[in-house]
C-alpha cells in the first residue's frame, strides 16, 4: 500500500504538477481573500476570462504570458468603466458583455494563428504538463503577491471594506485598485495552466468564502485561504494520478467540497451552529 502510494512522487511531471498546484493555490487563495470582502467574485470571473486575448496574442509573437495577461486585464477593466460610465446599463451587464467579448476574442485568435497554445489547455488547463518555465513564471508572480500583501494588507483591506473611508483618510484608492487587479491578472493566468480559464474563477473565490467561514479577523483569513487552497490542489493533483481524470475539475470539487464542510460545521457561522444557537435561545425564551 505505502508503494502504490508514493508512486506519483516517482515521475518527474508528478512531482511538478502537485508543487505547481499548490503554489497556484496558494496565490489565488491569497487573493481571494481581497477578492471576497471587495465583492468582486463576478470581477474575478471577469478577469479570468479577458486574460485569455491577451495570453493568446502573446503566445503568438513570442513574448511572456504574463505581459499580455496584464495589458488585457488592463484594458478590459478600462472598457467596463468607460460603457457604465457612458450608459445606463447596471455593473454586472457591462462586465458580462465586455467579458464574454474579449473571452470569444482569444478565442478566435488562437483559433485562427497557430502557436504553441491550445485552445484545450486554455479552457481547461494542463497541470500535468506543467514546464519548468510555468512554475518559475508562478514563484515570481506568488513572490511579488507575497511581498505587496505584506507590505501592504491594511491598506487593502480597508481599501476593500470601505473605499470611501480609505480616501478620506489619504490613500491612494485608485493605486490600490489597479494594484488589486492587477494581481488578480497576473494570478487568473498562473491559474488557467492549472484548471483553465473555465475554473479560475472558483480558485479566486471558493478559498476565501471558505475562510470567511472559519474566522472573522482577516489576518487569519490570509492564512487559512492560502493553506485550503494549496491542499486542495496538491490532493487533486495526486488524486488524478489515481483517479485518471481531470485535474483541474478534481482541485475545484475539493475545494467546493472543503467549503461545503465549512458550510455546515464551522464553530460559529456554519449550518449547525446557527441552529444551536436558535434552539438555545428558543429553550432561554419564556
Amino acid at each position: 500500500m505505502a508503494a502504490l502510494l508514493a508512486e506519483p512522487f516517482g515521475y518527474g511531471f508528478m512531482i511538478k504538477a502537485i508543487a505547481g498546484g499548490a503554489a497556484v493555490g496558494a496565490l489565488c487563495g491569497l487573493l481571494s481573500c481581497f477578492v471576497t470582502l471587495k465583492g468582486w467574485s463576478l470581477l474575478g470571473d471577469a478577469l479570468s476570462h479577458a486574460v485569455v486575448p491577451g495570453v493568446a496574442i502573446a503566445a503568438i509573437f513570442g513574448l511572456p504570458f504574463v505581459a499580455g495577461a496584464v495589458v488585457a486585464g488592463v484594458f478590459a477593466v478600462g472598457a467596463i468603466g468607460f460603457v457604465e460610465r457612458n450608459s445606463l446599463l447596471k455593473n454586472d451587464a457591462v462586465i458580462g458583455v465586455v467579458f464574454t467579448a474579449m473571452f470569444a476574442l482569444g478565442l478566435f485568435l488562437i483559433s485562427v494563428f497557430p502557436s504553441n497554445l491550445r485552445l484545450t489547455t486554455i479552457l481547461f488547463g494542463n497541470l500535468l504538463g506543467v514546464a519548468d518555465a510555468d512554475l518559475w513564471q508562478v514563484a515570481a508572480v506568488g513572490a511579488l503577491a507575497v511581498g505587496i500583501v505584506a507590505l501592504k494588507w491594511k491598506d487593502l483591506l480597508l481599501f476593500c471594506f470601505d473605499a470611501g473611508h480609505a480616501r478620506s483618510i489619504g490613500l491612494d484608492t485608485r493605486l490600490l485598485h489597479g494594484v488589486l487587479l492587477g494581481l488578480l491578472s497576473l494570478a487568473a493566468v498562473a491559474a488557467l495552466q492549472a484548471v483553465g480559464a473555465l475554473l479560475v474563477v472558483a480558485m479566486l473565490i471558493t478559498p476565501g468564502a471558505t475562510a470567511l467561514l472559519l474566522t472573522d479577523r482577516f489576518g487569519r483569513m490570509l492564512v487559512i485561504a492560502p493553506a485550503l487552497g494549496a491542499l486542495a490542489a496538491a490532493l487533486g493533483a495526486y488524486a488524478s494520478f489515481f483517479l485518471d481524470g481531470s485535474t483541474g475539475g478534481l482541485i475545484v470539487a475539493l475545494q467546493t467540497a472543503i467549503f461545503f464542510v465549512a458550510f455546515l460545521f464551522a464553530p460559529r457561522r456554519g449550518v449547525l451552529a446557527g441552529r444551536r444557537r436558535a434552539a438555545a435561545a428558543a429553550e432561554a425564551a419564556p
